[in-house]
């Protein structure tokens, strides 16, 4: 019988032990919580000598074990003031808490001694001490304790407008609060009532508070319930109690003979198991319908919103279906979407769904404090820690931000490790804390949120560049149409110009091929005129006077061949479809540039094809691009002695005519060969030269759908060979 009367210290002595190792372990290493270990621990030692003294056979060794341990129990009430002073953030009083301290001192000093227990005396129940002189005084103050502290909370409960943290104090005052009423019950039988001490049972409100541990983080810890855990304490507990019911039935069955046969054990094993299988299985339905209720239905529901806001492409649809969905299935009090907007500065900005103008703000900036914490950790932001960091400023300005738009928790919506947005959720209309389970689904669907956030605006960008693609095309195509043809404009200006400067260049030197065959003709024929006009009539012609008459017909035809050719070179057009002998587009260039080069040590190998066949384009143009590239070699090869060699081939298997202007000048470097087709690029001294005459060329050959390259040349100087489609 003593077995069971030992059960209640046992499991109020487990409680104490677990609440402990949870506050110890996961507990913030801040004022409460080391206070509340202090606690779990004095209540520890309380129940631990309560049960050796029930079980004790020895009257004088219960009394040691008790005077020992009220060494320390002592201290428990200043403890249980101190804590509760500090939970409830109770300004002032601080000699009421000294004196606690005080007077426990005071009061440790005669435990030993018979005027603190006077003797153990025998109950029903086991031993248990008898108070001496002194000990009404501790009864007194345990009993004035457990009021003040019932009366605070109460306060306290009467104040809070919160729902939240009313019922956090709710539990703390059914729970710990409670647990002084119950603890101040076992001086009953030290004054020497024989009644089984109903502190003992303390592990009903300690049982209370632990609920409320979980299901509102009581102590800050971080601990919010999983189903995991419950089901593991449940296990445990169950097990604790079916340990207890065998050692019951094996004290209960030692006189009965049946209990010797080897078949009683596995009676009762089948026993038990028909008995506990049932009863954890009732249990757990009740901790679901407690702990989890509505859980799954609002687990179904938000699954199927992250697979409907997946196939959505319109943010507004999306943000509404989040926040409709949530504030129903959760009952949470309010939930608003903020979304990141770029377009004048980094902000984010409310989505309007269903707005009320009262609440504010609707916009926070990149810079605010609530945001900046949530760019650095990328993690959901609850209130509740928030609320025991006020000693930090930072934290502080959180919290305010958290507050004004109403916010118990903050999920921030990352997409790339980008904060993106967030969702803003008030407390449950319950009054209950968001649990881990909670917790864990409402992460994953903000994320997942963000995710189907950024497909939608990727949709809508796409959709409008289909829309406008066409308009856009269209002015793109003007835009082009009309810098084409402005290029064309000045490309033909510069061809044009530089065609005329490369004449007006060469007009000085073709002056003085025309003077010559002119003046020879001039002075033959004036000769031939004087001879002539002196000689008689009946006197036949000298032969001399028809040969200076011969000579003086070629000079000026030498002269008319000169001027047809700067002529032709010179003459501005632009047909492209007359038909061009490249023959003879060479030999007037050269016929041209005749001056620069015949008194040099140049020597012009000229190799002409027969039966060249035409080709169709601009003849001042070709004739341009044939008198830049021989002028080009004229002036690498001198003054040194050299060849220019000029030559013209037809492919008649490409239908091409070929045009190759090869010298055995220096050559170019092979640095810059890849430079040499371009625009006012130049090797020559300043004034020398614009660097435009090879990018004509170049541009001319092009507009003929020919090519003009420079190749390698087995004579180590520049070949550059033109090639015309026939």
């Amino acid at each position: 019988m003593r077995l069971l009367y030992s059960i209640p210290p046992f499991l109020t002595l487990c409680c104490f032990v677990c609440l402990a190792y949870l506050s110890a372990s996961h507990g913030k290493k801040n004022k409460i919580n080391r206070l509340f270990t202090l606690i779990c621990i004095l209540g520890a030692f309380l129940y631990t000598d309560i049960l050796v003294i029930f079980n004790c056979k020895s009257a004088q060794t219960a009394l040691f074990i008790s005077r020992l341990d009220h060494s320390f129990v002592v201290y428990l009430i200043p403890l249980y003031i101190h804590f509760f002073h500090v939970y409830l953030k109770i300004p002032g009083r601080i000699w009421l808490i000294r004196s606690a301290y005080l007077f426990a001192f005071m009061l440790m000093c005669f435990t030993p001694t018979p005027l603190f227990i006077a003797e153990m005396q025998r109950h029903s129940f086991g031993y248990y001490g008898k108070g001496g002189a002194l000990y009404i005084l501790m009864v007194i103050e345990t009993a004035c304790a457990a009021v003040y502290v019932l009366v605070l909370i109460y306060q306290a409960i009467q104040r809070e407008t919160q729902s939240i943290l009313k019922n956090r104090l709710k539990y703390l005052f059914c729970g710990f609060g409670i647990l002084g009423f119950l603890i101040d019950m076992n001086t009953l039988p030290l004054l020497g009532y024989s009644i089984y001490p109903l502190g003992n049972f303390s592990f009903i409100p300690l049982s209370i508070f632990a609920v409320g541990l979980f299901r509102y983080d009581l102590l800050d810890m971080g601990i919010l319930i999983r189903k995991s855990v419950i089901y593991s304490i449940l296990s445990i507990m169950l097990t604790l109690i079916y340990s207890l019911f065998v050692t019951i039935i094996n004290k209960t069955v030692t006189d009965i003979k049946a209990s010797d046969s080897a078949y009683f054990p596995l009676f009762l094993f089948i026993v038990v198991s028909l008995v506990f299988g049932p009863v954890k299985t009732r249990i757990q339905i009740l901790v679901d319908r407690y702990f989890f209720k509505g859980k799954y239905d609002y687990r179904q529901t938000i699954k199927h919103l992250s697979q409907t806001i997946s196939a959505v492409m319109d943010i507004r649809q999306i943000a509404a279906l989040l926040v409709e969905t949530i504030s129903g299935s959760m009952q949470v009090s309010n939930c608003f979407m903020y979304l990141s907007d770029d377009s004048k500065s980094p902000s984010y900005v409310r989505c309007r769904i269903n707005d009320d103008p009262s609440l504010l703000p609707t916009v926070f900036s990149g810079n605010s404090p609530m945001v900046i914490w949530m760019k650095r950790r990328l993690q959901p932001l609850r209130k509740e820690p928030l609320m025991q960091q006020f000693e930090d400023a930072f934290s502080r300005q959180v919290y305010a931000e958290m507050e004004s738009i109403q916010a118990a928790v903050v999920f921030p919506m990352v997409f790339q490790n980008t904060l993106n947005g967030f969702l803003a959720i008030g407390d449950k209309k319950s009054g209950d804390l968001f649990l881990a389970d909670d917790m864990d689904l409402l992460e994953t669907l903000a994320n997942q949120s963000s995710l189907s956030i950024e497909n939608a605006k990727s949709y809508q960008k796409i959709e409008y560049l289909n829309k406008n693609l066409e308009e856009k095309v269209a002015e793109r195509t003007l835009e082009l149409q009309t810098v084409i043809i402005e290029k064309d404009k000045a490309m033909e200006l510069l061809i044009r110009s530089e065609s005329l400067a490369a004449i007006g260049t060469l007009v000085a030197g073709a002056a003085h091929e025309l003077n010559n065959p002119l003046a020879s003709a001039i002075s033959l024929i004036q000769s031939t005129l004087e001879d002539i006009s002196s000689r008689d009539v009946d006197t036949p012609l000298n032969s001399a006077i028809l040969d200076d008459l011969d000579f003086a017909g070629k000079e000026l035809a030498r002269a008319k061949a000169i001027v047809s050719s700067l002529l032709a070179l010179s003459r501005q057009t632009q047909t492209y479809t007359e038909a061009i002998d490249l023959n003879t587009v060479v030999k007037d260039a050269l016929q041209v540039l005749r001056n620069l080069y015949k008194n040099q040590k140049i020597e012009i190998s000229e190799q002409y094809a027969e039966d060249l066949p035409l080709v169709y384009g601009n003849f001042a143009g070709i004739g341009q691009v044939a008198l830049n590239i021989i002028q080009n070699a004229i002036q690498a090869t001198a003054p040194s002695l050299g060849t220019i060699f000029l030559r013209t081939a037809v492919d008649r298997n490409r239908h091409q005519v070929i045009f190759e202007c090869e010298d055995t000048g220096p050559g170019i470097p092979d640095a810059i060969r890849q430079d040499i087709f371009k625009p006012f690029f130049t090797t020559k001294a300043v004034g020398k030269g614009t660097g435009l005459g090879l990018y004509i060329c170049h541009s001319i050959v092009e507009r003929h759908g020919g090519t003009l390259t420079l190749e390698k040349s087995l004579m180590k100087g520049a070949l550059f060979v033109v090639k015309l489609p026939v």
